[in-house]
């Protein structure tokens, strides 16, 4: 990298392990592509004193050449950020299919014209942070707050038209990415 690796921690004691357990993904993405220019984590405790334990947020910010790829994983109601080292390692798995993603793009090896299917909102839990979309077939998928791009999962209501892309859950087919489509979206190159 041109510029050092700058690690945030905020509300919560330094800590050698959660510091060197960022530095082996980093490390782990130079590896894959080595034109990184700067990456600056972030890792917060924003609720000390929450009832029902702590909740870790994580927010990946990386350079790379014309662009910057962010990943901002907040904790859901699944609790599955109670654990630094796996909110960590989350975020980086995250990061590393949009690193995937911006090399493939830079090689020419993603197809332009390719649009993802649509679908629309059928049902939705937000207090369990999920909820369900009907494709024009009529499949119903599953899909998590945290597949739903920008951290748009609270704009979402029932018959919203959404893009989406399908691959197999434990439990069925799920949505892995889902991106509100409206007046102002324009697919991605």
């Amino acid at each position: 990298m041109q510029v050092p690796l700058e690690i945030t921690l905020r509300g919560m004691d330094p800590s050698e392990a959660v510091e060197a357990e960022i530095r082996k993904h980093v490390d782990d993405l130079e590896r894959f592509f080595d034109r990184i220019t700067s990456c600056h984590v972030t890792l917060e405790l924003p609720h000390r004193h929450q009832r029902q334990g702590k909740q870790f947020e994580v927010k990946i910010l990386l350079s790379v050449p014309r662009r910057e790829l962010v990943v901002s994983h907040k904790p859901g109601k699944d609790e599955t950020h109670t654990d630094a080292h796996l909110a960590i390692r989350q975020a980086f798995k995250a990061m590393r299919r949009e690193l995937e993603d911006y090399v493939r793009q830079i090689r020419g090896d993603v197809k332009h014209h390719e649009t993802a299917p649509h679908a629309k909102v059928s049902e939705l839990f937000p207090l369990e942070d999920y909820g369900f979309i009907k494709t024009s077939d009529g499949r119903r998928i599953y899909f998590h707050r945290n597949a739903v791009l920008d951290g748009k999962f609270d704009e979402l209501d029932l018959d919203r038209e959404v893009s989406f892309v399908e691959e197999m859950g434990d439990k069925g087919p799920q949505a892995s990415t889902v991106r509100i489509v409206g007046r102002h979206h324009h697919a991605v190159d």
